[in-house]
């Protein structure tokens, strides 16, 4: 008679991945961008900061737009976060955003898009309040470097009220959008989906999304990061600026103390990844970039997908750099599925 073979914890563990509803739960900004074009003059004439997000009021966001060929522009779903879960779900994965839009034009357009990359939400249009949704204004100048000016409208009201806790502990990942700690209601919101998650023993990742965000509200994100975070997701200047180093090398460093594991993105450079024990260089593939917007969301949702799907951390570097390589050839932050699911049969195959 043989005994009852008694399952190993990390048994237990890939049980419980495998039977998650949702392979990340993200968290953050509803935006529609609206994607230009302008050159460099634009910037010094306007008084804008080139290469960072700032946070501006609809009468300068108007003012701005005033001063653009708008007939060139095009708009998009958006969202740091957003364009993650998206692309994420594009690729083959299950994602939940949970977000807040205006019951206007705008936020329906918002919500159309997540439904139609099969994204589930905490939102229904008809259930959606007066107000603006959030817009962004996003300026490509000719070295494909993106600006943005955002008006956050009734997102900044994003709050704790608006988590469905229920997706959180059914999901294998919490992703965080960095930008909400510009917001009060933002804050609390991203640090209570991360006691939740902690919680229930979900894993955390969070996105710095800008420079900015880590230069001018360091307190408010050593504030999320707490005591820790599973996976981090940055760029070479958001690692040295949050760690207050002037290279690399004692940047991945210092960040071992923040989160377990890292990815931080180098460009045209490729990325670094740190796997909780070894440092993995991966190769950028080469690309004609014509606008940088949502190349990091592609990155962030593409290794997400990787990870949750079964593949390695360098394999799933690989991926995402693939894949970023492929929106930085194009206007605007997302590819189209069809485009995404060419990606990974050319990364599998």
């Amino acid at each position: 008679m043989f005994k009852k073979r008694i399952p190993s914890i990390d048994q237990i563990k890939d049980t419980k991945t495998t039977a998650m509803k949702y392979d990340v739960f993200g968290i953050g900004n509803a935006i529609v961008d609206i994607v230009t074009e302008v050159d460099d003059e634009f910037f010094i004439k306007n008084e804008v900061e080139k290469g960072v997000m700032t946070l501006v009021d609809e009468k300068r966001q108007l003012h701005l737009m005033s001063a653009i060929d708008m007939k060139k522009s095009k708009i998009s779903g958006g969202g740091s976060a957003g364009n993650t879960v998206v692309a994420l779900s594009q690729l083959g994965g299950k994602g939940f955003y949970s977000c807040l839009v205006a019951h206007d034009e705008l936020g329906e357009f918002f919500l159309d898009d997540l439904n139609h990359h099969g994204v589930d939400t905490n939102l229904k249009f008809e259930h959606s309040p007066k107000g603006h949704s959030g817009r962004c204004l996003v300026m490509t100048s000719p070295d494909a470097q993106r600006t943005m000016n955002t008006f956050l409208g009734i997102s900044s009201f994003l709050s704790p009220e608006h988590l469905n806790e229920e997706a959180i502990t059914s999901s294998k990942y919490v992703y965080l959008e960095g930008y909400l700690v510009a917001s009060p209601k933002g804050l609390e919101a991203i640090k209570e989906a991360k006691k939740i998650a902690e919680k229930n023993k979900i894993e955390v990742a969070l996105t710095f999304s800008d420079p900015s965000m880590v230069k001018y509200f360091s307190k408010q994100m050593e504030e999320i990061v707490g005591a820790s975070v599973d996976l981090l997701f940055c760029n070479d200047e958001e690692a040295m600026i949050f760690t207050g180093t002037d290279s690399l090398v004692d940047a991945r460093e210092k960040l071992k103390q923040t989160a377990k594991r890292f990815i931080v993105t180098l460009g045209a450079k490729g990325a670094l990844v740190y796997d909780g024990d070894a440092f993995i260089n991966i190769e950028p593939f080469p690309a004609n970039a014509v606008d940088t917007n949502g190349a990091g969301d592609m990155f962030a949702g593409a290794f997400l997908y990787g990870i949750t799907h079964g593949h390695s951390y360098a394999g799933s570097g690989k991926l995402a750099a693939l894949a970023s390589s492929h929106v930085v050839r194009q206007w605007g932050p997302r590819l189209m599925r069809n485009h995404t699911q060419k990606i990974l049969r050319e990364f599998t195959g």
